[in-house]
């Protein structure tokens, strides 16, 4: 599978670099603060120590014009994609490591909300990397880029994104899709996600980043 550099004019569907933040603390935050584990994915939506660093509340004015934000992490070892998701708002990401983002966007997705895998992409994220995936934008969590090496990721979202649903899944229709606040969610077959109640809508071949080719 090709993996295509954020700064490469293909990545503008999904969404843009940003520059003139200074993150220097916050990897040095991240580095300290946060676990890496050795298998799997951990996500933490909210982090006080990360939320108090003085580029907070750049990222809460500059990237989402003055709404209140969240800042957490995504940390693991992953190379696979189990499932896709997406919010009503951009999420912005701080690539701590080298890694790479598995996605797709919305408006490629069938009328009942599923999705051929061949349309999702590899983007190249370098450390240091901050980027927005704008709201069109099925994500989920990063992979790494070698064997045996993880990665950490700051995430910014609105507050409340990704915190238990408030309403029960829905029988028909985009309700289906919804597994927490501002979270939408299409899983793979037999992922642990499905096991949870996540829709199923993920079709055709898995992807694996350490698959041969």
């Amino acid at each position: 599978m090709e993996w295509i550099s954020v700064t490469d004019p293909r990545f503008r569907p999904y969404g843009q670099v940003l520059g003139g933040y200074d993150f220097t603390e916050f990897l040095q935050c991240m580095g300290r603060r946060t676990p890496m584990p050795e298998d799997g994915t951990v996500y933490v939506p909210s982090l006080a120590e990360l939320e108090a660093l003085p580029v907070a509340g750049q990222l809460r004015d500059r990237g989402f014009g003055g709404l209140e934000v969240q800042i957490g992490y995504c940390n693991g070892t992953n190379f696979r994609l189990t499932c896709l998701e997406y919010h009503r708002t951009s999420e912005i990401d701080i690539a701590c490591d080298d890694m790479v983002l598995l996605l797709a966007r919305q408006p490629e997705l069938e009328e009942d909300f599923t999705l051929d895998t061949g349309r999702v992409q590899a983007f190249f994220v370098p450390a240091g990397t901050a980027v927005e995936l704008f709201a069109t934008t099925l994500h989920y969590a990063p992979c790494g880029t070698q064997p045996g090496r993880g990665f950490r990721m700051g995430c910014v979202l609105p507050r409340g994104t990704n915190l238990d649903s408030p309403l029960p899944p829905e029988a028909a229709g985009e309700g289906r899709l919804l597994a927490g606040r501002n979270k939408w969610v299409i899983a793979g077959p037999d992922t642990q996600e499905a096991a949870q109640g996540c829709f199923v809508g993920l079709r055709g071949p898995g992807i694996d980043l350490l698959a041969p080719a």
